[in-house]
């Protein structure tokens, strides 16, 4: 038995890649996959690719039950994290695949996102310098959102290598609609920080 970890969300898009990356992890036990709407479905009828999985129930997405595990995955749309991440226990280490944590401005947050900042929580990037350790560290981790990390890792190190300067980066990005939160078009800058 590995470290026992959550998943909330577990019926989405997000939520059913991270649940494949998680079955095939020889250190991590998946004990609980919540949903909304699918809940009391299996992951299979949801997710049939899961062969692995696919008896595990999905749970309604409550406090009790993703703070039995040690580690939690919030893979829950921009906003909906922070209400429940606040509800789990302290010792709960906990990595939000959402937006909710990643900026540190909270005037950004708000013209990217509206409503309240809730916070930032180590950026999940360990490839930049620092990161890894800081990663390590923490119980609280703001996974990176893909514009983000297509941007960073393109131009670190053209950047570390004095090649190109901050100041000058423009980003001209697009996306299908898997990318985009319901009703609203993707903006790249928005997980940059």
């Amino acid at each position: 038995m590995g470290i026992q970890v959550a998943v909330a969300g577990a019926s989405g898009y997000a939520g059913g890649e991270l649940l494949r990356l998680l079955a095939g992890h020889p250190e991590l036990e998946v004990v609980a996959a919540t949903a909304y709407e699918q809940a009391g479905k299996r992951v299979g009828e949801v997710h049939p690719q899961l062969v692995t999985l696919a008896d595990l129930v999905l749970q309604p997405t409550n406090v009790d039950v993703l703070g039995a595990a040690d580690l939690v995955f919030l893979a829950l749309p921009h906003g909906q994290s922070a209400a429940l991440a606040a509800q789990l226990p302290e010792q709960t280490a906990i990595v939000d695949l959402g937006a909710d944590f990643r900026l540190a401005d909270a005037d950004a947050w708000q013209r990217y996102y509206g409503g309240e900042h809730a916070g930032t929580w180590t950026y999940g990037l360990p490839e930049l310098p620092g990161q890894r350790s800081a990663i390590a560290a923490s119980k609280r981790i703001a996974n990176t959102g893909c514009y983000a990390v297509a941007t960073i890792l393109a131009l670190a190190p053209l950047i570390a290598a004095g090649i190109a300067s901050p100041q000058d980066v423009v980003v001209v990005a697009a996306s299908g609609t898997s990318g985009a939160p319901a009703g609203r078009p993707r903006r790249a800058c928005s997980a940059v920080r």
